[in-house]
């Protein structure tokens, strides 16, 4: 096994975080901004990268080639290693950015890769490697919500990524098809099939609020689905946002309040 065998425990509902728990000398590697709080004996080191064997192949070129595609997915540069630095076993956690769960992914179990949205990615043992999936479909570039690059998860350790609201796991036969909302996938195994499909219909189109297409994942693999898009999160709050007059709509106001009394906070 080339990736460190790390132990963890997931904790919470709707706002989770991951608790990992180190041998001495193991490490966990994490993306900037998801720490939560570490013991002791815990080490924090910021690294150039994952610093798995694969970002150090090619020499300083081929560092900086495989970091700079961190950019292309909206990552750091630079990611955080912890390690356990004592003789005894010690623990350190990592949270989630915004309400949803936190998926395990065991990567033996996924033939060595698992495809995931961007942004997605939390923390992993040392020797998994995180980059870039490019689509090679123009369709699914163009109008897939993700672009035409995702990210993706190699090796053979424990991986943990993120998602928004509740989440669902669909095991797919060979050629069965799920058609999705495009911000709604978490991510895919490598045998999964992905592209886009045009909504059809004129009416679906203009009035239907659900936009122009949506995904459709083809078996065999399996697919994780999120009930909440952090995009989708966004787009509510900024609606709710206060507007020039400091306040939210209604917000202070007797005739505001007794319709929200009578009809509901109908704002979104």
């Amino acid at each position: 096994m080339q990736a460190h065998e790390i132990d963890y425990q997931i904790f919470g509902e709707e706002m989770q975080y991951v608790e990992i728990e180190l041998d001495p000398q193991e490490i966990v590697i994490a993306e900037a901004g998801s720490f939560m709080m570490m013991e002791n004996n815990i080490q924090m080191e910021t690294i150039f990268g994952d610093g798995s064997a694969q970002s150090g192949s090619g020499g300083l070129f081929g560092k900086l080639l495989n970091a700079g595609k961190r950019v292309l997915t909206g990552e750091s540069l630079f990611m955080t290693a912890f390690l356990n630095q004592g003789n005894t076993k010690s623990k350190v956690s990592f949270a989630s950015p915004y309400p949803g769960k936190i998926l395990p992914i065991d990567l033996t179990q996924f033939q060595g890769k698992f495809i995931c949205q961007k942004s997605s990615f939390l923390c992993a043992a040392k020797g998994v490697s995180v980059g870039i999936e490019f689509s090679q479909k123009l369709g699914r570039g163009l109008f897939g919500g993700e672009g035409f690059i995702m990210q993706k998860i190699e090796g053979d350790g424990m991986a943990f990524v993120h998602s928004g609201g509740t989440m669902a796991k669909k095991e797919l036969a060979h050629g069965e098809v799920l058609k999705v909302d495009t911000g709604c996938i978490i991510g895919f195994t490598k045998d999964v099939d992905y592209d886009i499909e045009f909504i059809g219909g004129i009416k679906n189109s203009i009035f239907g609020g659900e936009g122009l297409f949506y995904a459709t994942l083809r078996g065999p693999g399996t697919v994780y689905i999120q009930s909440l898009p952090f995009s989708r999160l966004a787009d509510r709050i900024i609606a709710s946002a206060p507007r020039s007059g400091g306040n939210s709509r209604d917000e202070g106001s007797l005739l505001g309040g007794l319709g929200n009394l009578l009809d509901g906070d109908n704002r979104f």
